[in-house]
């Protein structure tokens, strides 16, 4: 199984690159009381991180609004994983706890204002690829929906051999990879584009990377991907 972006991508999003970590015979079992000890430092500490300007114009989370616009999706409508995430807590909200590997990639989104996400190895068919929808996507289901919907021609997806795994690039992943409890083998992605730089997504790779191992033990692997490497094998 490979992972790879899509040559494409690179035409409208130069400077895109991805952390991605690989994660193999885990315990995602249990909730744990240090990471939501983390996570819940890292909400405290967000108010002054974000600053008095308004959330839609800080750089991080602008830098993801002007990619959406690109493919056609109105940030008011879909925010990314970031600025939703972000939102929430603004809110007053504690992220609440889901398992170990998602609890351990919120804190880290929050503390470095990334996107991250992933999905479980052993759900996936064949290989993942970051791309353009083309147009006859198959309807997915995504998390917190019933009805499965396609993509739209030209969104930004991450998808397998079945068709879509997380549409409109980092919105919103599909029900059938999700991680849960029973997850083994992950594929795990940090998402950066400037102002976020390889010396910061390489310094939220690492934190990430010795959380999980604390956490979940297993084996490990990581790497970063970008336009002159743009594949890599995960199994």
């Amino acid at each position: 199984m490979i992972f790879k972006i899509d040559q494409r991508i690179f035409g409208q999003y130069p400077d895109v690159l991805l952390g991605i970590v690989v994660v193999k015979n885990i315990n995602n079992s249990g909730e744990n009381s240090e990471i939501l000890e983390f996570l819940r430092s890292a909400e405290s500490k967000l108010s002054e991180k974000i600053g008095q300007i308004p959330l839609a114009e800080h750089p991080n989370i602008l830098a993801w609004r002007e990619a959406y616009r690109k493919f056609g999706a109105k940030p008011k409508d879909y925010p990314s994983s970031i600025e939703n995430l972000v939102r929430r807590v603004l809110k007053g909200e504690n992220i609440r706890h889901i398992n170990k590997l998602v609890d351990i990639y919120n804190f880290v989104s929050l503390k470095y204002l990334v996107p991250v996400g992933g999905e479980d190895v052993d759900k996936i068919s064949g290989d993942i690829i970051l791309t353009f929808a083309d147009d006859g996507e198959p309807p997915v289901v995504l998390l917190g929906e019933k009805e499965a919907r396609p993509p739209h021609k030209d969104e930004v997806i991450y998808k397998d051999d079945n068709g879509a795994i997380c549409r409109r690039w980092n919105w919103k992943e599909a029900e059938r990879t999700k991680m849960t409890e029973a997850t083994n083998n992950a594929f795990l992605i940090i998402e950066a584009l400037p102002p976020t730089s390889r010396v910061v997504l390489e310094q939220a790779a690492n934190e990430f990377v010795d959380q999980i191992k604390k956490f979940c033990g297993g084996d490990i692997s990581w790497a970063i991907l970008d336009k002159s490497q743009s594949e890599i094998l995960l199994i």
